[in-house]
């Protein structure tokens, strides 16, 4: 077996499990699980409609590239949303079966073996952007993201000779887990760095579309890249997807655009490794790309969620305000984040994820996740609430804890 594979670390649903294995929560407390990003809400109806009237073309092969229905509904939907003066739906668009699979294999093809190979990724982060890494033969590079800095990377910590080594840089915008936004300045300053040392920009925008102020949709790296006048998005990829948008992860259903050069290598890498999204579920897909009615309406679901939730919670617990995303990053009373959520659930059922799983050792040492937790506030705002409630009960209980 690839000898990379022993360098993986246990996904923290893992070690979550191994956490809890020996706890048996109470008896007649319903459980509530507040450890999965899997949104809990309604999948959008005419995009199941849509997938049983294509029902038939299950019988045909579809071609790596989609449709061009599909990409074309992409272009335009993207277009839309960052107000972009163009993007070609057939040389800058390419279809994907959700945004983790392409995230993963956008690093085997992207990084060169014969040279220093450091991925920079935020840190905490989404474990797919380490274990991509690490199995294509890169090394990670971890950038802190704490509370004196916005809960965003310093990129100025970085120094220009670890930058010559960097091959690919991770965005997480809203990130995940802290909620936070990336701006216009720091993809402006990304954008820099990548022109000076040669790197590629690989944005992970799967929680643009669940943002709590209307008028202030989080901005893009392709809309940075509009702004400056970078219509060809040279060094740049976003990715993105419908599982969060429109409440369909098991569609698996997502899209990568940007520059037509790094484009065109990926599709070809994608040929052989045979993950084509169905035909099906890219007419499904398109009818989801197509309306923005339910997404609105998503969007106000998730803010009565934080808004009864932080009501609940501010009392008892510091976390920051999130921009975007249906994530809550606050801080453990006593700072174990681990003892913290094994006696949450041995004693009030609700499931929470320790915020140090999500992170590594920093510059300094120290893991920037240890002492907060994640919050996945994806089910419906009653059960939310009441994991709310049970949370702060726990803690007005042992506040040391």
């Amino acid at each position: 077996m690839n000898p990379d594979l022993d360098a993986l670390k246990p996904y923290p649903f893992e070690k979550l499990a191994a956490l809890r294995a020996e706890v048996t929560p109470p008896e007649g407390i319903a459980p509530i699980s507040l450890t999965i990003g899997e949104p809990q809400h309604a999948p959008y109806a005419a995009a199941l409609q849509a997938l049983d009237d294509h029902r038939q073309a299950f019988a045909r092969y579809p071609a790596t590239a989609g449709i061009p229905e599909l990409r074309g509904a992409i272009a335009a939907w993207a277009t839309r949303r960052f107000g972009l003066s163009s993007l070609d739906a057939e040389r800058q668009v390419l279809p994907v079966n959700g945004t983790r699979e392409a995230l993963f294999a956008f690093v085997q093809a992207a990084l060169d073996r014969s040279r220093p190979a450091r991925v920079a990724m935020p840190n905490p982060f989404y474990q797919i952007y380490e274990g991509a890494t690490l199995l294509a033969g890169g090394q990670p590079l971890y950038l802190d993201c704490r509370a004196e800095t916005g809960f965003r990377p310093d990129l100025e910590a970085v120094p220009a000779e670890t930058w010559r080594e960097v091959q690919l840089v991770f965005v997480c915008s809203p990130g995940n887990p802290t909620g936070a936004v990336t701006p216009f300045a720091e993809f402006e300053r990304l954008l820099e760095l990548a022109d000076e040392h040669d790197f590629i920009i690989a944005s992970d925008e799967c929680y643009s579309e669940l943002y709590l102020d209307e008028a202030t949709p989080p901005p893009g790296l392709l809309e940075a890249c509009a702004r400056l006048g970078r219509h060809d998005y040279r060094r740049c990829l976003v990715f993105h997807s419908l599982s969060k948008r429109s409440n369909l992860p098991g569609l698996r259903s997502g899209f990568v655009a940007g520059d037509a050069d790094l484009i065109a290598p990926f599709r070809r890498y994608r040929t052989y490794h045979g993950c084509a999204m169905s035909l099906p579920l890219q007419h499904a897909s398109i009818t989801a790309w197509n309306d923005e009615a339910h997404v609105r309406a998503n969007r106000d679901a998730y803010r009565e969620k934080f808004a009864a939730v932080t009501e609940i919670l501010a009392p008892v617990m510091d976390f920051p305000s999130p921009e975007a995303g249906f994530y809550l990053w606050p801080a453990v009373p006593g700072g174990d984040d681990e003892a913290f959520a094994r006696a949450l659930y041995a004693e009030e059922h609700v499931g929470v994820l320790p915020g140090s799983y999500m992170g590594r050792a920093g510059h300094d040492g120290t893991n920037p996740g240890a002492g907060r937790l994640r919050l996945a506030l994806v089910a419906e705002v009653e059960a939310t609430a009441e994991a709310a409630r049970r949370l702060r009960r726990f803690i007005e209980r042992s506040p040391r804890c």
